[in-house]
């Protein structure tokens, strides 16, 4: 995000800003770190969203009712915050379906404005998608269908409304989406949701004096909104009682644009066992972990009986250049405290082969494409709902060079497809980036070659998207649109709406 877009959303203007003066800044920028580890209490225990319940569809399938909602949430003593959420006040259900089933969503907005639930990082049909084209008017039910045809992994759903997704995000609207298949099932890795393999919504949020959330974006910051407390599921504060030596977090980081650094207050090492596509070929040992908004990860932690240690959010001083201080990145944050038992269930295993490694490093290349993040545009343009950038062929790979030439911090999200990142700079991806990703931070100057599989689900009228997931910088223009197409078929002409169900 340009700094002029940034002062125009604070209300300051160029000249309020240098009438802060050198001085001002210097003591605004010294105050910019915010440190809670051991400063706060982790005494509440970890809410643990629902599974949503699923009745009989049309012809076998899944069906799954989801309310959106407007109401009340006590975070804190005193004034309870406004939210929205699914199926209750704040977050929603996670929704859990195996791959070849068959599901149906039927997505009621009782909200007083318009929205969408769009499933990140689901293979899926554009008219059945959740983005910018398929919005649900207030009142109204959408109904998307579609079978689910994707390794097990941990995907999540929000809104993606077009110029208003950090808005409707912030006010509550997430939930996760898991997919589940035979072969994941067999290796025996913690699976007992809530209690071995927990879910976990990280988000930041900003209270004003009465409690109600404000979407304060710091005064020459470039990302969007920095909330200073931390929510996990929806909880302040949280901590998890331990009952196994092994538990598996399903790591979401659901915030609009703050960056977390994960790792434990002891530095202990943990596995990472999944990306944003599923299964790692086999886990990777670290101590440290960076997810940017949207992103997810699957960590097995071992506990010893008996003992407390908590997750925090690091410092990172590799990202985010001189405005870095201002958006976050110097911060150190408690994140949920972890209480083991006196006595450990140890019945799960962690194995030495997992998933299948992406395989697109030798595919026949059917086009490769560029793309440049910078000043809110990609390509130099801006998002435009009435204007498909380019088609792709079904059954074809394409390899897309994707770089962040802006200076301050960008990701990358493509709907649809889960992608190989291939190399960074040339070079072999680190470890965390060599599984299937559907969203990849950009390091500013960093060239990244990505290498996707497009199959099925050809439309030429109905995009999907590619866009930064800093929702802020999304929401100002930084996303295009393409479509699948059949072997002969042109680029389509996208309609004003596409309410399809």
């Amino acid at each position: 995000m340009e700094r002029r877009t940034v002062l125009k959303i604070l209300g300051v203007g160029l000249g309020g800003a240098l009438a802060l003066g050198g001085g001002g800044l210097g003591i605004y920028y010294a105050a910019a770190r915010r440190d809670t580890a051991g400063k706060i209490d982790l005494d509440t225990p970890l809410l643990i969203p629902p599974v949503a319940e699923a009745a009989a569809g049309a012809a076998g399938a899944l069906s799954f009712a989801l309310g959106v909602q407007a109401g009340e949430t006590q975070f804190k003593d005193g004034t309870p915050t406004r939210t929205w959420g699914v199926n209750g006040t704040y977050l929603a259900p996670t929704i859990r379906a195996r791959r070849g089933e068959s599901v149906e969503l039927a997505v009621h907005n009782g909200l007083d404005r318009e929205t969408s639930l769009h499933w990140h990082g689901m293979h899926l049909p554009a008219a059945m998608d959740g983005g910018p084209h398929q919005p649900v008017a207030a009142g109204e039910t959408w109904t998307p269908r579609w079978t689910v045809d994707q390794p097990a992994a941990t995907l999540w759903y929000h809104p993606h409304v077009h110029g208003a997704t950090a808005d409707h995000t912030y006010r509550g609207l997430t939930g996760l989406f898991i997919v589940d298949d035979d072969e994941a099932d067999a290796l025996g890795l913690p699976a007992t949701y809530g209690v071995d393999d927990v879910p976990m919504i990280v988000q930041d949020r900003a209270f004003d004096g009465d409690n109600q959330f404000t979407e304060r974006i710091p005064l020459a910051g470039s990302l969007g909104v920095i909330g200073d407390e931390i929510l996990v599921n929806g909880t302040i504060g949280p901590y998890f009682d331990v009952t196994t030596r092994l538990v598996r977090l399903r790591l979401l980081n659901g915030s609009n644009a703050r960056l977390y650094n994960f790792g434990f207050s002891d530095d202990r090492s943990f596995a990472l066992i999944g990306t944003d596509g599923g299964l790692l070929a086999a886990p990777w040992e670290t101590n440290r972990l960076y997810l940017s908004p949207g992103e997810r990860a699957e960590i097995v932690v071992a506990f010893e009986p008996g003992e407390t240690v908590d997750l925090r959010s690091y410092p990172s001083p590799d990202y985010g250049g001189a405005s870095g201080r201002l958006d976050g990145f110097a911060d150190r944050l408690d994140i949920c405290r972890f209480r083991a038992a006196d006595t450990l269930a140890d019945e799960t295993t962690l194995p030495a082969a997992l998933g299948a490694a992406p395989d697109l490093a030798d595919a026949d290349v059917a086009a490769e494409r560029s793309f440049v993040l910078a000043s809110d545009q990609i390509n130099g343009r801006s998002m435009a709902m009435d204007r498909i950038d380019f088609g792709v062929r079904e059954g074809t790979v394409e390899v897309w060079e994707v770089t962040n030439d802006n200076g301050y911090i960008h990701n990358f999200h493509v709907h649809d497809v889960q992608f190989q990142v291939l190399t960074v700079d040339g070079a072999v991806p680190p470890p965390h980036l060599r599984g299937w990703k559907d969203t990849v931070l950009l390091a500013q100057g960093s060239g990244y070659r990505l290498a996707m599989r497009f199959s099925d689900h050809t439309d030429p009228d109905v995009p999907y998207m590619y866009h930064c997931h800093l929702l802020q910088h999304e929401d100002d223009g930084m996303m295009g649109q393409f479509v699948v197409l059949e072997e002969g078929q042109d680029v389509g002409v996208v309609a004003a709406r596409h309410d399809h169900g």
